[in-house]
């Protein structure tokens, strides 16, 4: 009960602190992906459900706080969460490198099928520039802090020793 309510509590601070006070470590204009941090590291520890939820409450709080269409960043943090779990059920996530590349690729998707999205509803934003100048920059910035949110997030929530039970 308290794991679900602290999950919970943290994925909100995670959306609230992603659209307010993380513009405060801006570099040349990227920030980190908070939530998608959370959603990856659900998905190596809890497996697939609970990282497509954490996708979900997180992916809603960003639509509401950005100018985006509703249901963007729902959509894309829910099919990260469900590919990241399902390829940590292949690899051995215990060390950091791992899970840094593991983000990295994540955040690289997510970003990806973001601007999939976008370019399907406005097809002059520039897919290409915004791919080289936001995305990958951002995934780097992501996959960088990953060892430090991963390691307070392992003192809150704690490490599983192997993967649910029924997961392939």
């Amino acid at each position: 009960m308290y794991r679900a309510i602290a999950w919970a509590l943290a994925i909100i601070a995670a959306a609230l602190v992603q659209t307010t006070w993380l513009s405060v470590i801006k570099v040349e204009g990227v920030i980190p992906n908070l939530p998608l941090l959370l959603v990856v590291y659900f998905a190596v520890n809890d497996g697939e459900e609970r990282a497509m939820f954490t996708g979900l409450i997180a992916g809603v709080f960003r639509d509401v706080a950005g100018d985006t269409t509703l249901g963007h960043y729902v959509l894309c943090n829910v099919l990260v969460g469900y590919l990241a779990a399902r390829i940590s059920h292949r690899l051995v996530t215990d060390h950091p490198a791992v899970k840094t590349g593991l983000v990295f690729s994540a955040a690289l998707v997510h970003g990806m099928l973001y601007t999939l999205l976008l370019y399907v509803q406005k097809p002059d934003i520039g897919a290409i520039h915004m791919i080289l100048n936001v995305v990958v920059p951002e995934s780097l910035y992501t996959a960088i802090v990953t060892p430090v949110v991963f390691f307070f997030l392992a003192l809150c929530f704690g490490r599983r020793l192997s993967h649910p039970a029924g997961a392939t």
